[in-house]
């Protein structure tokens, strides 16, 4: 079912040897190997010593950035932790995100940070009818570190900076729980733009590797932390495409969005609807499927008898959306063989999602498939300067 990275490529790459000596790692999964003359890339050689992996890792990242040394162990310590192969491809799959999402600085400045604090804070105002004074009076308040709040607002430059001031508001203002508790404009945060919820669910799944103190949130806006939990929403997970730029979709629209924006694109060429491609099956209440039906899930429902699938099976597959069981399941079977059949031809499994990109940090047009491109692009970049690594 999987298909190699097409040869253009390898063509691409300008005849870059990824696969020297290369033979002992395991296989690379098929969107980030390739097969030609009868050889597959791999992963570096298990014997490979952690100097030369750290030498290798260094070549790759962009010489303008600073600190590539620190910025490669974070990188192969995230990698040891998770169980990533130690690959050129995996490697660049990580630097092509940091060099798209902050141009490998740790904490990234945030161009208009006040105004977008100022407008958040005014638009809460008025959601829970707190009169303006009053806000403006406690914002005059002393902050825990010296400053009032309204300096530090004023002199806001970056993520790390804007969350210890929601931390302290929150904590310290009259009215902050209620106001801002649970509340933060920037929801993502750290040199690969992070969630903050991805992060906190991670941990209560795997080990996090280093010690800290405080609350998690605080370590996806470190290097180490940003490294860490960026590697493992992108790379931590099994995908079923044959090309990488589906990949980043998924890293910035969530995990499997472009399988599943193939299958609202099945569905609504078989229903004769047009569905919007985002990824997105079922409703969702506070991260929790909701019991109101979505568009694909009404849609499905009405092919019940074609699909011979009951309400209860087409519910039970559509909750498997954000997991690779899903591209198994009946109702996913079923979809894209009467779909195909209508047709007469095969549909592709893998749909750049349709997202437009939404953010206070973000002022221009921007979507989820133009993200994907601008990323792979840089990974290409990566792969180039991994053309040939000297023993």
């Amino acid at each position: 079912m999987h298909r190699w990275l097409p040869f253009a490529l390898l063509a691409a790459l300008g005849g870059c040897s990824l696969f020297d000596s290369e033979k002992e790692g395991p296989a690379l999964p098929p969107d980030m190997a390739y097969q030609a003359k009868g050889k597959t890339a791999s992963a570096w050689p298990e014997t490979l010593e952690r100097d030369e992996r750290l030498r290798r890792i260094v070549r790759l990242i962009p010489a303008r950035a600073r600190d590539r040394q620190g910025w490669a162990e974070d990188l192969h310590t995230a990698y040891e932790h998770l169980g990533v192969p130690h690959a050129t491809q995996t490697y660049c799959a990580a630097i092509a995100i940091i060099d798209q999402e902050s141009s490998f600085q740790a904490d990234p400045p945030v161009p208009g940070l006040p105004r977008i604090v100022r407008r958040e804070l005014a638009e809460r105002e008025e959601r829970y009818r707190i009169p303006k004074l009053v806000v403006d009076t406690a914002l005059r308040k002393t902050s825990p570190d010296g400053r009032t709040y309204e300096a530090r607002i004023a002199a806001l430059k970056t993520e790390t900076q804007l969350n210890a001031l929601f931390e302290d508001m929150i904590g310290e203002l009259p009215f902050g729980r209620k106001l801002l508790g649970g509340f933060n404009p920037v929801r993502t945060g750290g040199p690969m733009q992070v969630s903050i919820e991805f992060a906190e669910q991670h941990v209560r799944q795997r080990k996090y590797p280093y010690a800290y103190e405080g609350k998690l949130r605080n370590e996806v806006f470190t290097r180490r932390g940003g490294v860490y939990f960026g590697a493992a929403i992108l790379l931590d997970y099994a995908v079923p495409y044959d090309r990488i730029v589906y990949r980043f979709a998924d890293f910035n629209a969530g995990r499997y969005s472009s399988r599943n924006a193939a299958f609202q694109a099945a569905l609504g060429g078989l229903t004769g609807r047009k569905l919007g491609l985002d990824g997105d099956l079922l409703r969702y209440d506070e991260g929790k499927p909701s019991a109101t039906p979505s568009e694909v899930e009404t849609l499905t429902l009405e092919l019940a008898d074609r699909l011979d699938m009951s309400r209860p099976q087409i519910r039970r597959d559509l909750l498997l959306e954000k997991n690779e069981a899903f591209s198994r399941s009946p109702l996913f079977l079923k979809v894209f063989e009467l779909a195909e059949a209508d047709a007469g031809k095969t549909l592709p499994r893998q749909i750049l999602p349709e997202i437009q990109l939404k953010s206070p940090k973000i002022t221009r047009k921007l979507t989820t498939g133009w993200f994907a491109k601008r990323v792979e692009d840089r990974y290409l970049g990566c792969l180039g300067r991994g053309r040939r690594f000297q023993r």
